[in-house]
């Protein structure tokens, strides 16, 4: 759950979006020329000196230089001009950090110089303006962040009443998960679980929000999701509006792009303010019902600290997409290479027999004993790096990262893949193996998994990681529970993935097949 964590690649949507659009753009060919100049002297007068970085055109900077996986590119450039160095879009001068060290030295070492947000007009009008992931630094954000965070603490402590009751609302999901697979597979037929991950994911975040969940056959939520799928492939939709705003101002490829984006957040924030309306009319100080109703308790109540209710929105939005997403891409991959690799997936199904048995599901009490199944979370997470590049962040103040400038108000790409996939970290790191993670006496190794950077750090480190950590065993275990997976005899599963909010691996199709008679419970 990469909330406020840098959930998203906006940064690198921001690339795809000039990659696949630039030559629609140079319709306005002498705007642009205006506009270069303007920014060439505004980026001098900034900048005292250049950071070392490959030429950058003029109009288009980089972008045609970084592809449909500009991750790659990233770690590629960092070979010739080091961890640190920029590259720039349209009129923005943009830093980008790669590699362990630089990386945590920024996020950890300096995080409040680390911790704005540009100020994108994209940015704006996510949750209304109120969205706690995409606003800058300020007294506010951090007394927005800081309810987010004892919330989620609350439902999560060891002993909560509310932390069964997510728990339990999880194991639920994964089972009638577990019924959808096996109803697709019926007569060995082979089917892409995709949206039925996402469908899994996103009830368990309105449960956790609402207190209710949706069929996987319920057309009016169904419907939203694919809205919200759009929103991780095209999250960086104002991209070039956002390095370039006058691209608003007449027709183009980009300006279309944009109003899309605008309508797809207005329509999910609306269901968002429906359900959290509801939740007003009926709110009860004495009983907390869920994650909504806590935040209507501290933010609606108290309103310090500039906080209104429409905070209380924007944090339940950014919960819901963030979670949703991160979880569903999580397993999405899981699945691909639990049916890409049958050996480990039968020396899983070995562990959790041995440990959990045939005549109860597995539990969130199991994971201790469940090292192995864990190792492969951990694995997956850095093999696939499926969130290869944060949210941008902005300079809060002027800041040296291994000696070298960078002014307040810049903007930052961090490219966490570069730290998941570093030879000098990782032993063969093009390799799928989850034993790297386990020690000599086959537990987890905490500094390794410590590593794997999917989550960010710093101030902006994701609040919810350990509950998504939470969820996404708990769903896994209970699949390698109740079934196997299968793909086309003949087929090799591909690695190869699409772009987005998030990494997706490509479409693919398994078989469920039972394992002994389907539990309904504890």
């Amino acid at each position: 759950m990469a909330m406020d964590s840098d959930y998203g690649v906006k940064g690198s949507s921001i690339i795809r979006e000039w990659s696949g659009q630039v030559q629609p753009a140079l319709v306005a060919s002498f705007l642009f020329l205006f506009c270069l100049e303007a920014c060439l002297w505004v980026r001098n007068l900034r900048l005292k000196r250049r950071l070392p970085g490959p030429f950058a055109w003029p109009v288009v900077g980089n972008a045609m230089q970084l592809g449909q996986m500009p991750h790659i590119t990233f770690a590629k450039l960092a070979k010739k001009y080091g961890n640190v160095y920029q590259i720039r879009l349209g009129c923005s001068d943009i830093v980008v950090l790669n590699g362990d060290k630089a990386i945590r030295q920024a996020l950890i070492q300096h995080s409040t110089e680390f911790a704005g947000r540009p100020n994108f007009v994209s940015f704006q009008m996510i949750s209304g303006g109120r969205s706690m992931t995409f606003t800058n630094y300020s007294k506010q954000w951090k007394a927005h962040r800081k309810i987010a965070q004892s919330s989620l603490r609350a439902f999560s402590s060891a002993n909560s009443e509310t932390k069964k009751a997510f728990e339990q609302h999880i194991t639920a999901e994964a089972m009638e998960l577990v019924k959808v697979f096996l109803h697709h597979s019926t007569d060995g037929r082979y089917f892409d679980p995709a949206h039925e991950f996402t469908v899994a994911a996103a009830n368990v975040m309105c449960a956790l929000c609402f207190g209710r969940r949706y069929g996987h056959e319920d057309l009016e939520f169904r419907n939203l999701l694919k809205k919200v799928d759009k929103f991780g492939e095209t999250v960086g939709a104002g991209s070039l509006v956002d390095v370039m705003p006058w691209l608003q101002s007449f027709p183009n490829p980009v300006r279309s792009v944009y109003e899309n984006f605008k309508n797809l957040n207005e329509e999910f924030f609306a269901f968002v303010k429906d359900k959290v309306e509801k939740h007003r009319e009926t709110f009860d100080p004495e009983v907390t019902r869920d994650m909504s109703d806590a935040f209507i308790g501290v933010i609606d109540k108290a309103e310090s600290d500039g906080l209104t209710k429409g905070h209380t929105e924007g944090i339940v939005s950014d919960l819901i997409g963030a979670g949703l997403d991160t979880v569903s891409t999580a397993l999405h991959w899981i699945l691909l290479l639990l049916a890409k690799n049958p050996d480990l997936q039968t020396k899983l199904h070995e562990l959790i027999d041995k440990v959990v048995g045939r005549e109860r599901l597995p539990s969130v009490e199991d994971r201790g004993s469940l090292t192995f199944l864990d190792a492969f979370i951990y694995e997956t997470m850095r093999f696939t790096s499926f969130v290869p590049v944060t949210i941008p962040h902005s300079t809060t103040s002027d800041v040296t990262i291994e000696g070298l400038h960078i002014p307040k108000d810049t903007v930052v790409f961090i490219n966490q893949w570069s730290i998941n996939h570093d030879p000098l970290k990782w032993k063969d790191p093009h390799i799928f193996d989850p034993s790297r993670f386990l020690d000599e006496n086959g537990s987890l190794d905490m500094d390794l998994t410590n590593n794997v950077m999917i989550f960010s750090a710093g101030k902006r480190r994701c609040i919810g990681d350990q509950i998504a950590k939470v969820e996404i065993f708990l769903f896994f275990a209970i699949l390698l529970h109740q079934c196997s997976f299968e793909k086309y005899a003949n087929e090799d599963l591909s690695l190869n993935c699409t772009y987005g909010l998030t990494l997706k691996p490509l479409d693919y199709k398994i078989t469920a097949k039972l394992r002994g008679a389907l539990l309904t419970g504890q």
